[in-house]
């Protein structure tokens, strides 16, 4: 039973890095319907800028603190040179913004920045510490307290503020919103502000346990099934999606992967979300689409 339990607490905690990832796609998917496949591009970018400013001789406080700027002023330029001059488009055409997005990121960053593989250290060690007969890793247990507090502070954002209030409107209804007099513009602005923030904290904890490398831009493929199996338009979601992914893949590659012969991990997140679109398509916090017909 123990043994049990640490697979499934270790799976859980694994899942809350997955849910920073997916938290910003559903932050711009709910304010504009825009799937934004650039946000992994992002995430790669956050965490490049500050492990170089680091490299440069800021301390971290600092270099995190520039790289928050930094990922504001991206985000402004984005929503004025690609979103706003597409307002109206269809949405595979807001997609395909969003994927050319991703490789300019990636080659700007590449660009400035190098492409070799830097160490981060974000002084939380990755190794396992003992509660009663349960061994958990530190660090993990440090990321699933960051996602805790970020999803925190954006629950006060958006339904304590003004804001907040504004972003629930366009997520509603765009058109009865813009009646209104909301600054659909500013909103997006916000969002995607608040999207690079989020992913800077991803990129953070992603570029310490696997190093600072391209392939981080890749973690998207994998908040996928995060967000079809939680629902693309809800915070909560993304994180119950990002615990089962998670729990699920951690207690698969252990029981069922010696019958299987191992490696289930790469695929299994797939499977599950392919199971859930069948029963709930949704997801489970998601909202479903109503047509008059």
């Amino acid at each position: 039973m123990n043994f049990f339990l640490e697979t499934l607490i270790g799976g859980l905690l694994a899942g809350t890095m997955y849910s920073l990832v997916a938290i910003g796609f559903v932050l711009i998917y709910k304010a504009s319907g825009v799937f934004n496949f650039a946000q992994g591009a992002m995430l790669l970018f956050a965490a490049l800028n500050c492990v170089s400013l680091q490299e440069a001789g800021l301390p971290f406080p600092a270099a995190v603190l520039a790289s928050v700027s930094i990922m504001i002023v991206l985000a402004l330029a984005i929503e004025r040179a690609v979103l706003r001059p597409l307002v109206g488009r269809s949405q595979i055409t807001l997609f395909m913004a969003t994927l050319g997005l991703s490789f300019i990121i990636e080659g700007l960053a590449q660009g400035l920045m190098g492409a070799e593989v830097r160490a981060l250290d974000l002084g939380i060690e990755d190794v396992p510490i003992t509660i009663g007969d349960i061994m958990v890793s530190q660090f993990d247990l440090f990321a699933a307290a960051t996602a805790g507090i970020l999803v925190l502070v954006l629950a006060l954002l958006f339904n304590k503020t003004r804001i907040g209030v504004s972003l629930r409107a366009v997520a509603d209804d765009t058109r009865a919103a813009l009646s209104i007099g909301i600054n659909l513009n500013r909103i997006w602005q916000i969002v995607w502000a608040v999207a690079g923030i989020v992913g800077l904290v991803a990129g953070l904890l992603w570029g310490a346990r696997q190093g600072v490398q391209f392939a981080l831009s890749l973690v998207v493929l994998k908040a996928l099934p995060v967000l079809i199996i939680g629902g693309f338009t809800s915070i909560g979601g993304a994180i119950a999606g990002g615990l089962i992914v998670g729990a699920a893949e951690n207690l698969a590659e252990v029981y069922a992967g010696p019958l299987l012969g191992g490696g289930i991990t790469p695929w299994f997140a797939y499977f599950l979300a392919l199971a859930f679109l069948y029963v709930r398509p949704a997801g489970l916090f998601g909202e479903r689409a109503i047509e008059r017909v």
